[in-house]
């Protein structure tokens, strides 16, 4: 849902004031919740728990990135 207020309400960054965004994000509320349906979910909890010892493997072979001298 937050993605889809980016894309369609936060983009372009243009806002005078604070009051803009609100007007726009109500009036963004209202149009979505007549026409939106639910998200068709596709990611398991398998699917999460293969992600999760990907990262964990990434991280503990990985090294530490170099720092350089300023």
């Amino acid at each position: 849902y937050f993605s889809v207020i980016q894309r369609k309400v936060l983009t372009p960054n243009d806002f005078s004031d604070l009051a803009e965004i609100e007007s726009r994000l109500a009036a963004f509320e209202r149009r979505y919740e007549q026409a939106a349906a639910p998200f068709e979910w596709h990611f398991t909890r398998d699917d999460l728990a293969l992600l999760m010892k990907k990262l964990a493997d990434n991280r503990t072979t990985s090294s530490p990135p170099e720092r350089g001298v300023a």
